[in-house]
């Protein structure tokens, strides 16, 4: 991790090494790993692997929102497309079946980018028509029912382990280092940055808006897609009806622990990764002490709000003023 991560990213860093010691205390073999069948297991790597699907979604998300958009169609594009995945995976290849799933996932991002870069429609509205049909599309393809494949190449994808990392850790990091290599390796960055902070100005400055409103839509759909295929690889299934079900607030969540703006023009999707595992670790801290689930919404707003005064601009003026003592 660069000196630059840790510096920005140390309200989000304590947050989590805090959940995962809370985590400790309510189970004492949190921290235990164990390898089988060539995979690590443990409540630690249960963190990480169940947190890949918003993970995966807030890489998307945060581009997105870093334009001034915002996404909220990607938990019913994950159901397409693990609905497309699990529909064909008995009866083709994997890579018809990932060609299928991920194409709808373009798709998807495509029809998105459009009515917003093309048709100037507002993103919260614009993305609200997909969230709302998409869901109905992925019922279709599933005709109502829990569809379950035995496919063994794609249940690889939820199953399966590289080295001992779960593969869709594994893909997470991938599309994290992907994203990073697009926006921080060339242009691409600040041009997002670029057309969140002001389009209209960077448009007049020659920035290509609609191009990058597009291309972060498309994007963002892709990622939902991958969320989708290891969603249904996990459990050799497909639930129309609840698969990534409400996990497009929890991406916007893992997008704000981040620190990223919600009016554009400043992001970080290493940040916004990392936000996705502390919205796991508080998950998996409430299942672990017993607690009932209904108490994961109160606690995940109690941890967003401490996260948020951390990052407060005025909390910091007044603590080093505190620290500096009276003048």
């Amino acid at each position: 991790m660069s000196p630059r991560f840790l510096r920005a990213g140390a309200p989000q860093i304590a947050a989590f090494v805090a959940l995962l010691l809370i985590d400790w205390q309510v189970s004492p073999q949190f921290f235990d790993l164990r390898m089988q069948d060539g995979r690590l297991f443990g409540s630690l790597v249960d963190v990480f692997n169940r947190g890949t699907p918003v993970a995966l979604l807030s890489l998307g998300m945060v581009l997105v929102i870093a334009t001034r958009g915002i996404d909220l169609s990607v938990g019913a594009v994950m159901a397409i497309a693990g609905a497309i995945a699990a529909s064909l995976a008995d009866s083709h290849s994997l890579p018809i079946v990932l060609v299928a799933a991920l194409g709808a996932g373009l798709l998807c991002g495509a029809w998105n980018g459009m009515l917003v870069a093309v048709f100037g429609i507002q993103p919260i509205i614009a993305t609200l028509i997909l969230m709302v049909a998409g869901r109905g599309v992925a019922q279709l393809i599933t005709q109502g029912r829990i569809v379950t494949f035995n496919s063994p190449d794609l249940a690889w994808f939820g199953n399966g382990a590289i080295a001992g990392v779960p593969v869709p850790v594994a893909l997470t990091i991938a599309v994290l280092l992907l994203t990073l290599a697009a926006v921080r390796g060339t242009a691409l960055g600040l041009l997002i940055e670029a057309t969140g902070a002001n389009a209209k100005a960077s448009a007049l400055a020659g920035v290509e808006t609609r191009g990058t409103t597009f291309a972060v839509y498309v994007w963002s759909g892709f990622c939902a897609a991958l969320a989708g295929i290891v969603a249904a690889a996990d459990i050799l299934g497909a639930d129309a009806n609840n698969a990534g079900l409400w996990l497009e607030l929890d991406a916007i969540l893992a997008v704000v622990i981040a620190g990223s703006s919600l009016l554009g023009g400043r992001f970080s999707p290493s940040l916004a990764v990392l936000g996705a595992f502390i919205i796991q670790a508080m998950n998996t801290g409430i299942l672990l002490s017993g607690f009932r689930p209904e108490f994961n919404l109160i606690v995940k707003a109690g941890v967003v709000m401490a996260v948020l005064l951390l990052q407060s601009p005025k909390l910091t003026w007044m603590s080093g003023r505190l620290a500096r003592g009276p003048a």
